[in-house]
């Protein structure tokens, strides 16, 4: 099970920003070599990310049509295993059929497509393919994201009654779009967006904690969806009321017009017994209340957590971890369940908690009646 895997990217080039993170994470732990790439639409600046990452210039391809045709060409020892998507919304679908297809596993940007259909379709691809799956929500391989979600299926909290989920962002305060900031313009366009700026940008991830923390799942919600800053044509901002399939209720919040903040999702959810929170500005603590007796600190790195914090865990208590190891952690976990499989054997339940295609679908549903709900301001029943 010791050897890398071999791993092909397409999109993440020049002025590009999650390629270069998915770049440092799945190098953190080794068990990935990039072999090959289609880095851009543009097929030179395609062959220039590839010079900057040492590729073989064979192996740098003008489009993902080519590099999926041509990688599955190669013999099963030299071709890519892998495939990882870092495109705009508008380019996921496609290439991510197209690599199940021809017998790739994917790891693929979040929202998973660019349309609601498109997420029906893929999931059922991916169900019927004997391939590995992987949509990257980041903020689940956070150590102390995954000990949250332990004590609330361990029963610590009893049954749960309030979920509230925040990501202020305030990147897009103003037009950023207006100066052609390469970021701010495909996210701003719903012609590569989708249905949902922020909504489908950092709601979803918003939304992917509040059901990954308390293992419920949202039945309803009712929306309020804005559009803040003068001349963008999609939304920046939104807010629902939120009802999960066991009664509780919640509140979710989602903006990137907050002038000033920067990523500090957060997480609290309230039961019978007592409450926990987390937030990511503070990610190794995750704090637990109770109405009879202090508060309490857990901290990542400590020897009291469960199975699951303890194996996304990399230091000693006290040595900060952050984003770019809980990135890591997916990419390490997917890795280990593809070798364990080649091996013959059963992954481990730690090995396996990644996010999927199930969720990128939920995903997409929640997109898609934020936007209908806001529309005709009434509540909306989640239906896949």
């Amino acid at each position: 099970m010791h050897r890398k895997l071999r791993i092909a990217m397409i999109g993440g080039g020049k002025g590009a920003f999650i390629g270069s993170i998915h770049r440092l994470a799945f190098s953190m732990d080794g068990h990935y070599e990039l072999v090959a790439g289609a880095f851009s639409a543009d097929p030179i600046v395609s062959q220039n990310a590839g010079e900057e990452l040492q590729l073989s210039r064979d192996r740098v391809y003008p489009s993902f049509h080519t590099l999926i045709h041509q990688e599955a060409l190669l013999p099963t020892a030299v071709r890519a295993e892998v495939i990882c998507i870092v495109t705009p919304n508008h380019v996921h679908y496609e290439p991510a059929v197209l690599a199940l297809d021809a017998g790739f596993h994917v790891i693929l940007e979040k929202p998973m497509t660019f349309s609601l259909g498109e997420a029906r379709s893929l999931h059922k691809k991916v169900l019927a393919s004997d391939r590995f799956f992987m949509l990257c929500h980041t903020y689940t391989g956070y150590p102390m994201v995954k000990q949250a979600r332990q004590l609330i299926q361990a029963g610590l909290l009893g049954e749960i009654r309030k979920v509230f989920v925040e990501y202020p962002q305030g990147w897009l305060h103003t037009y950023l779009e207006g100066s052609k900031q390469k970021q701010a313009d495909w996210r701003t366009d719903p012609n590569r967006s989708g249905l949902g700026g922020a909504m489908g940008d950092i709601g979803t991830h918003a939304f992917n904690l509040a059901e990954y923390v308390s293992g419920l799942q949202v039945s309803r919600l009712c929306a309020a969806v804005n559009t803040i800053v003068t001349g963008r044509k999609i939304d920046d901002d939104g807010a629902a009321l939120l009802q999960f399939n066991n009664g509780a209720t919640g509140v979710l919040m989602a903006t990137q017009v907050a002038a000033g903040a920067e990523n500090n999702i957060s997480i609290r959810i309230y039961g019978e017994k007592g409450g926990l929170s987390w937030k990511q500005e503070d990610n190794n603590s995750l704090q637990i209340v109770w109405p009879d007796r202090p508060a309490e600190c857990w901290r990542a790195g400590t020897g009291y957590l469960s199975e699951y914090a303890t194996h996304n865990s990399r230091t000693p208590a006290g040595h900060p971890e952050g984003y770019l190891e809980a990135f890591a952690n997916l990419y390490r976990n997917f890795a280990l369940a593809i070798l364990a499989k080649e091996n013959d054997a059963l992954p481990s339940a730690v090995c396996t908690d990644f996010p999927g295609s199930k969720e990128g679908l939920r995903g997409m549903v929640f997109v898609e009646a934020m936007i209908k709900s806001s529309q005709q301001q009434t509540w909306v029943e989640f239906t896949h």
